[in-house]
Protein backbone atom coordinates (compact mmCIF):
# COMPACT_ATOMS: atom_id res chain seq x y z
CA UNK A 1 0.00 0.00 0.00
CA UNK A 2 1.71 3.32 -0.88
CA UNK A 3 1.82 6.38 1.33
CA UNK A 4 -0.61 8.48 -1.07
CA UNK A 5 -3.12 5.18 -0.95
CA UNK A 6 -3.22 5.88 3.14
CA UNK A 7 -3.74 9.84 2.42
CA UNK A 8 -6.95 8.25 0.60
CA UNK A 9 -7.75 6.24 3.29
CA UNK A 10 -6.99 8.39 6.50
CA UNK A 11 -9.32 11.49 4.31
CA UNK A 12 -12.15 9.08 3.66
CA UNK A 13 -12.30 8.09 7.11
CA UNK A 14 -11.63 11.56 8.56
CA UNK A 15 -15.08 13.06 6.39
CA UNK A 16 -17.07 9.73 7.90
CA UNK A 17 -16.30 10.85 11.34
CA UNK A 18 -16.86 14.23 10.90
CA UNK A 19 -20.91 12.95 9.39
CA UNK A 20 -20.91 10.35 12.15
CA UNK A 21 -20.18 13.75 14.38
CA UNK A 22 -23.13 15.11 12.87
CA UNK A 23 -25.61 12.50 13.33
CA UNK A 24 -24.81 12.09 16.83
CA UNK A 25 -25.53 15.43 17.66
CA UNK A 26 -29.13 14.75 15.61
CA UNK A 27 -29.82 11.80 17.91
CA UNK A 28 -28.36 13.53 21.01
CA UNK A 29 -30.30 16.71 20.64
CA UNK A 30 -33.63 14.73 20.15
CA UNK A 31 -32.83 12.42 23.26
CA UNK A 32 -32.38 9.53 20.94
CA UNK A 33 -30.12 6.21 21.95
CA UNK A 34 -29.07 5.09 18.83
CA UNK A 35 -27.66 1.58 18.34
CA UNK A 36 -25.60 0.00 15.76
CA UNK A 37 -26.15 -3.79 15.45
CA UNK A 38 -23.41 -5.35 13.31
CA UNK A 39 -23.60 -9.33 12.60
CA UNK A 40 -22.78 -11.67 9.92
CA UNK A 41 -25.68 -12.84 7.57
CA UNK A 42 -27.79 -15.04 9.26
CA UNK A 43 -26.69 -14.45 12.47
CA UNK A 44 -30.41 -12.73 14.02
CA UNK A 45 -30.26 -8.71 14.08
CA UNK A 46 -33.24 -8.52 12.11
CA UNK A 47 -34.91 -10.92 15.00
CA UNK A 48 -33.28 -9.46 17.68
CA UNK A 49 -34.73 -5.77 16.86
CA UNK A 50 -38.03 -7.93 16.00
CA UNK A 51 -37.81 -9.49 19.93
CA UNK A 52 -36.65 -6.12 21.25
CA UNK A 53 -39.72 -4.12 19.02
CA UNK A 54 -41.80 -6.77 20.89
CA UNK A 55 -41.01 -6.25 24.33
CA UNK A 56 -40.80 -2.59 24.11
CA UNK A 57 -44.08 -1.88 22.85
CA UNK A 58 -45.81 0.07 25.55
CA UNK A 59 -42.47 1.49 26.75
CA UNK A 60 -40.61 3.28 24.11
CA UNK A 61 -40.96 4.43 20.57
CA UNK A 62 -38.48 2.81 18.35
CA UNK A 63 -37.36 3.36 14.96
CA UNK A 64 -35.41 1.22 12.60
CA UNK A 65 -32.26 2.01 9.80
CA UNK A 66 -32.15 -1.08 7.86
CA UNK A 67 -28.87 -1.73 5.91
CA UNK A 68 -28.27 -4.42 2.94
CA UNK A 69 -26.77 -4.56 -0.04
CA UNK A 70 -29.85 -4.75 -1.60
CA UNK A 71 -34.34 -5.28 -0.83
CA UNK A 72 -36.44 -3.83 1.83
CA UNK A 73 -37.52 -6.96 2.94
CA UNK A 74 -36.16 -6.01 6.38
CA UNK A 75 -37.93 -2.97 6.58
CA UNK A 76 -41.20 -4.58 6.04
CA UNK A 77 -40.73 -6.52 8.35
CA UNK A 78 -39.96 -4.30 11.37
CA UNK A 79 -42.51 -1.70 10.50
CA UNK A 80 -45.18 -5.02 10.42
CA UNK A 81 -43.82 -5.79 14.21
CA UNK A 82 -44.29 -2.69 15.62
CA UNK A 83 -41.41 -0.15 14.60
CA UNK A 84 -42.39 3.36 14.64
CA UNK A 85 -40.65 4.30 11.60
CA UNK A 86 -38.11 2.69 9.15
CA UNK A 87 -36.03 3.71 6.78
CA UNK A 88 -34.18 1.44 4.26
CA UNK A 89 -31.08 2.11 2.83
CA UNK A 90 -29.35 -0.34 -0.01
CA UNK A 91 -26.07 0.12 -0.63
CA UNK A 92 -25.55 -1.37 -4.19
CA UNK A 93 -23.06 -3.67 -3.03
CA UNK A 94 -20.55 -2.05 -0.19
CA UNK A 95 -20.22 -3.90 2.59
CA UNK A 96 -20.78 -1.79 5.33
CA UNK A 97 -22.95 1.58 5.93
CA UNK A 98 -21.31 4.68 5.99
CA UNK A 99 -22.23 7.64 7.70
CA UNK A 100 -23.35 9.77 5.17
CA UNK A 101 -25.78 7.22 4.00
CA UNK A 102 -27.37 7.20 7.65
CA UNK A 103 -27.10 10.94 7.35
CA UNK A 104 -29.68 10.65 4.29
CA UNK A 105 -31.68 8.08 6.24
CA UNK A 106 -32.19 10.65 8.95
CA UNK A 107 -33.78 13.38 6.83
CA UNK A 108 -36.63 10.37 6.70
CA UNK A 109 -37.09 9.50 9.93
CA UNK A 110 -39.36 11.33 12.80
CA UNK A 111 -36.25 11.69 15.04
CA UNK A 112 -38.17 13.86 17.21
CA UNK A 113 -40.85 11.09 17.78
CA UNK A 114 -38.32 8.36 18.73
CA UNK A 115 -36.50 7.17 22.20
CA UNK A 116 -34.58 4.25 20.23
CA UNK A 117 -32.89 4.08 16.97
CA UNK A 118 -31.26 0.70 15.77
CA UNK A 119 -28.98 0.70 12.82
CA UNK A 120 -29.28 -2.41 11.39
CA UNK A 121 -25.53 -2.55 9.44
CA UNK A 122 -25.29 -4.55 6.18
CA UNK A 123 -24.26 -8.30 7.66
CA UNK A 124 -20.50 -8.66 7.90
CA UNK A 125 -18.27 -8.62 10.91
CA UNK A 126 -15.29 -6.83 9.15
CA UNK A 127 -15.70 -3.44 7.23
CA UNK A 128 -18.69 -2.27 9.58
CA UNK A 129 -16.11 -2.28 12.46
CA UNK A 130 -13.88 0.89 10.69
CA UNK A 131 -17.26 3.20 9.95
CA UNK A 132 -18.25 5.26 12.86
CA UNK A 133 -21.92 6.61 12.20
CA UNK A 134 -22.40 8.57 15.02
CA UNK A 135 -23.93 5.67 17.30
CA UNK A 136 -24.25 5.19 21.19
CA UNK A 137 -23.96 1.53 21.29
CA UNK A 138 -22.37 -0.64 18.99
CA UNK A 139 -24.10 -4.51 19.51
CA UNK A 140 -22.05 -7.67 18.19
CA UNK A 141 -24.92 -10.80 17.17
CA UNK A 142 -23.32 -13.72 17.26
CA UNK A 143 -24.87 -17.11 16.96
CA UNK A 144 -24.39 -20.83 17.85
CA UNK A 145 -25.44 -21.85 14.68
CA UNK A 146 -21.70 -20.08 13.37
CA UNK A 147 -19.68 -21.40 15.67
CA UNK A 148 -17.82 -20.61 18.97
CA UNK A 149 -14.56 -18.92 17.10
CA UNK A 150 -15.81 -16.15 15.91
CA UNK A 151 -14.15 -14.33 18.70
CA UNK A 152 -10.97 -15.54 17.56
CA UNK A 153 -11.34 -15.05 13.73
CA UNK A 154 -12.58 -11.42 14.11
CA UNK A 155 -11.26 -10.25 17.09
CA UNK A 156 -12.12 -6.38 16.64
CA UNK A 157 -15.54 -6.29 16.23
CA UNK A 158 -16.02 -7.92 19.71
CA UNK A 159 -13.20 -6.16 21.04
CA UNK A 160 -14.85 -2.66 20.69
CA UNK A 161 -18.55 -3.86 21.25
CA UNK A 162 -20.91 -2.54 24.16
CA UNK A 163 -22.56 -5.63 24.23
CA UNK A 164 -22.07 -9.02 22.66
CA UNK A 165 -25.60 -11.60 21.99
CA UNK A 166 -25.15 -14.63 21.73
CA UNK A 167 -28.10 -15.88 19.28
CA UNK A 168 -29.64 -19.29 18.81
CA UNK A 169 -28.56 -20.69 22.08
CA UNK A 170 -31.64 -23.20 22.14
CA UNK A 171 -29.28 -24.78 18.61
CA UNK A 172 -26.21 -25.25 21.05
CA UNK A 173 -26.66 -29.22 21.30
CA UNK A 174 -27.09 -29.80 17.68
CA UNK A 175 -24.12 -27.67 16.64
CA UNK A 176 -21.25 -29.01 19.05
CA UNK A 177 -21.39 -24.92 20.34
CA UNK A 178 -18.09 -24.70 22.56
CA UNK A 179 -20.04 -22.40 24.91
CA UNK A 180 -16.83 -22.01 27.40
CA UNK A 181 -14.05 -21.44 24.47
CA UNK A 182 -16.91 -18.58 23.28
CA UNK A 183 -16.78 -16.93 26.57
CA UNK A 184 -13.12 -17.03 27.53
CA UNK A 185 -12.44 -15.89 23.88
CA UNK A 186 -14.64 -12.96 24.27
CA UNK A 187 -13.19 -12.04 27.63
CA UNK A 188 -9.85 -12.27 26.30
CA UNK A 189 -10.66 -8.97 24.48
CA UNK A 190 -13.10 -7.78 25.89
CA UNK A 191 -13.47 -8.11 29.58
CA UNK A 192 -16.50 -6.03 30.54
CA UNK A 193 -18.87 -5.93 27.69
CA UNK A 194 -22.44 -7.85 28.90
CA UNK A 195 -23.37 -11.30 26.86
CA UNK A 196 -26.39 -12.08 26.16
CA UNK A 197 -27.43 -15.45 25.61
CA UNK A 198 -30.31 -15.78 23.95
CA UNK A 199 -32.48 -17.68 21.69
CA UNK A 200 -35.02 -15.21 19.45
CA UNK A 201 -37.07 -17.95 18.33
CA UNK A 202 -37.98 -19.24 21.58
CA UNK A 203 -37.29 -16.24 23.23
CA UNK A 204 -35.33 -16.99 26.11
CA UNK A 205 -32.82 -14.63 27.96
CA UNK A 206 -34.50 -11.79 25.71
CA UNK A 207 -35.69 -10.29 28.81
CA UNK A 208 -32.14 -9.37 29.61
CA UNK A 209 -31.45 -8.17 27.12
CA UNK A 210 -34.22 -5.86 26.81
CA UNK A 211 -33.26 -4.67 30.40
CA UNK A 212 -30.09 -4.07 29.94
CA UNK A 213 -31.11 -1.98 26.67
CA UNK A 214 -33.97 0.02 28.58
CA UNK A 215 -31.60 0.72 31.04
CA UNK A 216 -28.69 2.44 28.57
CA UNK A 217 -31.42 4.40 27.51
CA UNK A 218 -32.79 5.63 31.00
CA UNK A 219 -29.30 6.74 31.90
CA UNK A 220 -28.44 8.91 28.66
Amino acid sequence: MTARTVKVIQAILANNDRAAEENRKAFEANGVLAINVIASPGAGKTSLIVRTLRALADKARVGVIEGDVAGQIDTEKVLQCGAHDAVQINTGGNCHLEAGMVRQALSRLALEQLDLVFIENVGNLICPTHWALGEHLTICVASAAEGHDKPVKYPEIFAKSDAVVLNKIDLIELVDFDRAFFQASLRALNPKAPLFELSCRTGQGVQAWVDWLQAQRLQG
